[in-house]
């Protein structure tokens, strides 16, 4: 079996309240030296996000979003050679990201806010588009595809792609994300990794952001940080289902559990 090699991508959240790591690296210093750490430990680049997506998460101001973020891409732009990403869905802070060094933009809305297809058209930049039922605040209330999960993610991604690409945007600047967890059940989202082939059949490259989530755990109350095992395991699954990028929170790890995944299976028999 010959699989690619996936990157892996650090997560990076300068919030107070995101699921996993809300609060940890709100001082920009603390946040650099933790881009920094990921990159030694084999991040191939940074994801910097500035506002919580987490299910029931309120929107913050563009204000407390671009000073929560633009320091920290300066700072990791400054001092390390792995690109830096901004995870945000508005089009001001993708500007204002671009400009302070980020070379992808990874948004939850795929370009659907007015001005974000203008912002990646002006700009050659990476782009990551995600599949979102609903918005963060109410999309885990009453999930449901009447089509199938892998059908309707499937579907809408191809869309996206293709309004892209008529636009004139090159498919090496694509990559496409299911969203697992955003507006799914744990149903839905374990269908989706066990179908990811589908998706990776459309031709772009795949990110699968798995890291911590509760989907990972059959039971409540574990905490995201004891959910490790199931990151790895889910991660490892997804590379052998063609993924190409992990969003991951532990680098570390990952990049032990991954490589020895990858050299197993390229042992010849």
């Amino acid at each position: 079996m010959s699989l690619a090699r996936p990157r892996l991508m650090g997560i990076l959240n300068v919030t107070p309240d995101s699921f996993s790591d809300g609060g940890t690296h709100l001082d920009a210093s603390a946040a650099i030296a933790c881009g920094q750490a990921m990159a030694a430990q084999g991040a191939d680049l940074i994801d910097v996000g500035g506002e919580s997506t987490r299910p029931g998460a309120p929107e913050v101001t563009l204000a407390e979003e671009l000073r929560r973020v633009i320091p920290v891409i300066e700072g990791l732009v400054d001092t390390l050679r792995v690109p830096v990403s901004i995870d945000t869905r508005h089009p001001q802070v993708m500007q204002a990201a671009i400009r302070a060094g980020a070379t992808l933009i990874n948004d939850i809305e795929a370009l659907q806010a007015p001005g974000a297809l203008e912002c990646v058209l002006e700009h050659e930049v990476g782009i990551c588009l995600m599949h979102m039922q609903g918005q963060p605040l109410t999309m885990q209330q009453s999930p449901h595809y009447p089509l199938g999960v892998v059908s309707e993610v499937r579907d809408f991604l191809a869309a996206r792609v293709a309004l892209l690409e008529r636009y004139g945007v090159g498919r090496q600047r694509i990559m496409i994300d299911p969203g697992f967890g955003f507006g799914k059940t744990r149903a839905h989202n374990l269908t989706l990794l066990q179908q990811l082939p589908r998706l990776v059949d459309l031709g772009y490259p795949v990110l699968v952001g798995l890291s911590r989530k509760s989907m990972l755990v059959g039971q409540p109350g574990v905490p995201p940080r004891e959910r490790l095992g199931a990151s790895l395991a889910a991660a490892c699954w997804a590379v052998q289902a063609g993924a190409h990028i992990l969003r991951v929170h532990d680098v570390a790890e990952t990049r032990q559990a991954v490589d020895l995944w990858m050299d197993t299976l390229a042992v010849e028999e």
